[in-house]
């Protein structure tokens, strides 16, 4: 049931496309959604996620963080509700917002509508961030998260936004300092064809095919010995 899940996360394919030797589609789908309710996804990429930290001799409370976003166009089956215009962007679709430590692994996600500013997005970010972890004291933003964020994570939860920009005279490709960790998931993400482009009828099941691709990101890093990790 596994196997098929992560092939069609991988694949990108829908339900129904799942080769002969995978259980029904139809069963499949509804694994899928059960474990998707009862927050199953959640709790095996958390606890792969601590097991990770301890590997890179990180403590599994962390104190620092990266938030970003990505948008994503959406399909037809995407419900007219749950998606909107991304006008810096110029696509129609969802946003997933991202808070990840400074290895890149994810701490905190939400995925609303494409039209939701960055800034709007990164205070529901912050309150997910800040209801699990305890110990975050510092967080990097890009230049679209300046103003009225910066201000309310300092008075409500204690936070130092620190935001990155990009320089003014840079031409062409920048790396520029703590982003380049959160465009790295991203990227991550990116591998996974079922994220490349928005399917999900709900935003939940998004938000569990994002765990489950970093599920199977984070299992293949651990089954990698200890000591060639650490290198690496």
């Amino acid at each position: 049931m596994l196997d098929a899940i992560f092939y069609v996360s991988r694949g990108g394919i829908t339900w129904a496309a799942l080769p002969a030797g995978f259980p029904p589609a139809g069963t499949v789908y509804w694994w899928f959604a059960a474990w998707t309710r009862q927050g199953v996804w959640e709790r095996i990429h958390d606890a792969l996620r601590d097991q990770l930290r301890g590997r890179l001799d990180r403590d599994p409370e962390p104190s620092a963080a990266i938030i970003d976003a990505q948008t994503v166009r959406a399909s037809r089956l995407v419900r007219e509700g749950s998606s909107g215009y991304d006008a810096g962007k110029k696509v129609k679709g969802r946003k997933r917002h991202l808070a990840v430590d400074t290895n890149g692994l994810l701490l905190a996600l939400v995925v609303t509508a494409a039209s939701i500013q960055d800034r709007d997005g990164a205070i529901r970010v912050m309150a997910a961030l800040g209801a699990r972890f305890s110990h975050i004291a510092h967080v990097w933003v890009d230049g679209g998260y300046a103003g009225r964020f910066v201000t309310l994570a300092k008075q409500v939860w204690g936070v130092v936004i620190d935001v990155v920009k990009r320089s003014d005279d840079a031409k062409g490709f920048q790396l520029l300092h703590r982003r380049w960790v959160v465009e790295r998931t991203f990227g991550w993400l990116m591998m996974h064809r079922r994220l490349v482009r928005d399917y999900e009828t709900r935003a939940k099941h998004h938000e569990a095919f994002v765990h489950i691709a970093l599920i199977m990101t984070m299992s293949r890093r651990l089954a990698i010995p200890a000591t060639t990790n650490k290198t690496s």
